[in-house]
Parts: C-alpha cells; structure tokens; sequence
C-alpha cells in the first residue's frame, strides 16, 4: 500500500489584515464580570486562629495526618504560623441578604470577622454556622445592593469541563485563575469527615479558601477548599467541596445553625480487586458492608454484612465516600431504596434514616480545653469519642479504644511535640499516675486532675503504632 505525502503551504496574511479579522474567542471576560462582585475577601482574629498575611509567605504546615512526611499533602490553603492571631481567605454572596460561604478554617475560633467587598466596602461579619466535618461555614453581614451568585448543579459537572477558580491568594483580591476538572468524587483524601471532591488544575494557593470554582455558564459548582503541595504553593492539583454538597451543608446552617446528619448504622469500605474477585463481581463498583450495628437502621431494614451497596435512592453507587455523603444528607425519618448485590442477586431495601448518633450528642462526645478553661499542657487540644466510621476511615480495629485529636492548637505543647489531628490518645501518665484513656469520660477525669505545672506522657496510636510522646508545661 502506497502513502501519500502531502505538503501544503502555509497562507501568509498581513498583519494588516490579520487585526481586521480577529480570532472570536475573547477569554472569560464576561463570565469573570458577572461573578466577581460576589466573591469577598474575608478576615478574621480570635484566640484560635492563626496568621496569614498578605505582607509574608509564611512557613508551610507539617503533613498532616494520614500522609507521611515525604509525600504530597493535602492542606487548607490557610498555611498557619504561630504569632499574630489572625487569618485570611476568600468567601461567597450566595444571596442579597447578605448570606456569605466560605472554609470553616478561614472562620474557625474567630472573635472578629471583617468582610470587603468587590467594591472595596468593609463590613462586620457574624458567624451564622459552622461544620467543621465538611469545612463549610456560613457569615452573614448587613449591607446595601448585595450581589449573589448562582447555584449549580454539580452532578452535571463532567471531567475536561472548563473551570474559574477566584479568589484572594496571598491577599491579592480578586485574582482569576482558569483550569479543568481534572477528576470527580475524590474520596479517602484525609482533608475532611465528608469527602467527594471536585479535583481541578486551576491555580489555587493560600488565601483561596472558600472562593467559588465556577462553570462556563457563571455558576458556582465547588467551594474550594485544599491543595496537595510540597510547596505550599500551586502545583495544579486543587479540591473544591461539590455545590450540591455545599448547598445541603449551607443550607442547614442558615435555617438551624447546625447540621443534622442521616444515618444507616453500617460499617463500608471500598470494593478491591481481590474482594470483587471473591464475591464473583466483574466490577469494583460499590460500598462492601462490613458492620451492622445493633438496632440500627440497616438491621431493621434487612441488609445484611457481606452485602454490595450499589444503588442509595436514585444514585448509583461507586465508593464508600458516595454512600456515606448521600446518607448523611438524607431527610430523617424518610424511607429510602438501598439496592445491594447480595450472593450474586440483586435486592433492594428500603431503609428509614435516622439521625447520626454523634450528632445527638456531640456536646458530650467531644472536648475542647479552651472552650472549658482548663489551665494545662492539654489546654489546646481538641478531641473527641471514636465512633465506627471515624474508625473505618483510619482503617482501625473496631474495638479500638482512646479519644481522637481533632485539632493542635499552633505554637503549644501538643504542637511542638509533634501531635496532630487523627491520633489517638489511649492512656495518660502524670504526678506517678497512670490512667487508661478508653473514651470521652477517662479524658475528661483526667485532664481535671492534671495541674497547671504537671508534666504528662501521652501513649498515643498513629498508623497503627504506638509511642510515648511527653509535654512539658
């Protein structure tokens, strides 16, 4: 067979003429001039907030808990140091009574939030809600000709899908980055509670916390929220909090305050191939049960532990996250269909959810030494009661016992010393005693007991190993 080769020669036009017929495309322009007015810079000071000042680069975060110290890490763009108590970020108009959404950790702790405009006005804000299990947060201000932006669909949403992400990087107002959907549903990052990321490649960096990814249509489709970096910087791979996701979270707080989460009562994790194989499966799509708790929801509906779940309501299932986020924004007390493949054959339940139990008691089951005016090395830790699916996520013994680090404060003890946020404390030494951490209520005798001037020793799970980490007073 024969091949043609062809050459063809190129038209050669003036420059001249060149400018009177000029290319059509003219770049985002007009998208980047209907959403602009309605994302704003956000600051805040409080006991608990760190610095992040337009004037510095400041020193990048150690890893975070679950990745180790040589791989990329996933962290909010709010790069913390101690020193000054205040921080920045960028935020949301979602409508023109003045309701703002932003990250949680732009907001967190905060005594004092100031809010500027596109328009450069600056008015007081007040925190209407928080969720730190997403990120999200809500602030409301009182101000004139308010602009909004719209909510999007973020089902609809594909991967190649052109993207905007705005926001206020390094304290520079109003910069515009564009970018594609590299990847949806990212779960098992270790950033949030909830996870079902948007991934894109639109530059994102420190200070774009809580601004808006938005489509090509000028509708808001994620709330951006992470980066993994070496760096600290940009390096093309940015999360951003589904608007459907953000839009349940935003709601909930507006009306309440709070969040109020639905719940089947089983323990999930991902289909392997190994585990496919061995339930006779052609495909790893599906959350695999692995628990069902007593009296709860899925036992009363009839599944059962070995079963596939691959349908919640009208969802398809692929993962453990996608079943866990529907679950949690199901109304409660509603019926709904869980399809799951069990022993090959497909059976559909239909289970009523009801409320997550560490939502009900979330005062009791958690401990912050600030809020409770302790005056000790464990003043500055946050931490709370382990539950299944806290368990499940760190890939943990069922039967594991101790509190979990939810949050260091920066510059303290703990910090210095090098705990963080997803270790476990299971017993606690001081003065010659010795008290075995098993849930909230040993932690909380202990750290009654603990003078301001007692040296401790903390025994601590991470990774499924154990250390003795000390901290001095």
């Amino acid at each position: 067979m024969l091949g043609l080769a062809l050459t063809v020669t190129p038209l050669l036009v003036p420059i001249s003429q060149a400018e009177e017929h000029p290319l059509p495309l003219r770049g985002f322009s007009d998208i980047v001039k209907t959403v602009s007015p309605a994302v704003v810079f956000i600051s805040s000071e409080g006991s608990e907030v760190a610095k992040n000042g337009p004037e510095t680069l400041p020193p990048m975060p150690k890893p975070p808990f679950p990745f180790p110290p040589d791989a990329p890490f996933p962290f909010p763009f709010q790069p913390p140091e101690p020193a000054p108590q205040k921080r920045s970020g960028s935020g949301i108009l979602i409508n023109p009574s003045g309701y703002i959404v932003t990250n949680n950790h732009v907001v967190e702790g905060a005594t004092e939030v100031t809010v500027t405009l596109s328009d450069r006005r600056e008015l007081k804000g007040t925190i209407a809600g928080t969720d730190p299990q997403t990120d999200l947060a809500v602030v409301v201000i009182q101000g004139d000709d308010l602009p909004a932006m719209k909510w999007s669909d973020s089902d609809q949403v594909d991967v190649g899908d052109l993207v905007l992400a705005i926001g206020s990087p390094f304290g520079l107002t109003q910069t515009v980055t564009m970018g594609i959907i590299s990847a949806l549903g990212r779960g098992n990052v270790g950033i949030t509670e909830y996870e079902d990321f948007i991934q894109t490649d639109a530059a994102i960096n420190p200070g774009n916390s809580g601004g808006p990814l938005v489509n090509m249509a000028g509708n808001l489709i994620g709330i951006n929220t992470a980066i993994f970096s070496r760096t600290g910087g940009s390096e093309g791979i940015g999360f951003a909090i589904p608007s459907n996701i953000a839009q349940h979270i935003v709601n909930s707080l507006i009306q309440t305050g709070s969040v109020v989460r639905g719940w089947l009562g089983v323990s999930i994790q991902d289909m392997t191939p190994a585990l496919a194989e061995a339930f006779g499966l052609q495909t790893m799509k599906g959350a695999l049960i692995g628990q069902i708790l007593a009296d709860s929801p899925a036992e009363k509906a009839g599944l059962q532990q070995g079963d596939i779940i691959i349908r919640y309501a009208d969802k398809l299932i692929d993962n453990m996250s996608q079943i866990r986020n529907a679950a949690a924004q199901s109304p409660i007390g509603k019926s709904v269909d869980v399809t799951v493949i069990r022993d090959g054959q497909v059976h559909t339940h239909q289970v009523i959810v009801t409320v997550r139990p560490a939502d009900l008691s979330a005062s009791a089951g958690s401990f912050s030494g600030e809020s409770e005016n302790l005056n000790n090395v464990l003043a500055n830790l946050r931490v709370r009661d382990l539950d299944l699916e806290t368990l499940e996520r760190l890939d943990l013994p069922s039967d594991t016992s101790g509190v979990l680090v939810e949050a260091v404060r920066q510059n303290s003890p703990a910090d210095h010393e090098g705990i963080r946020h997803g270790d476990i404390i299971q017993q606690i030494r001081f003065a010659g005693t010795q008290m075995q951490i098993t849930n909230m209520t040993d932690f909380r005798a202990a750290v009654r007991t603990i003078e301001k001037d007692d040296m401790i020793i903390l025994l601590i799970q991470r990774r499924g190993s154990n250390l003795f980490v000390p901290l001095q007073p």
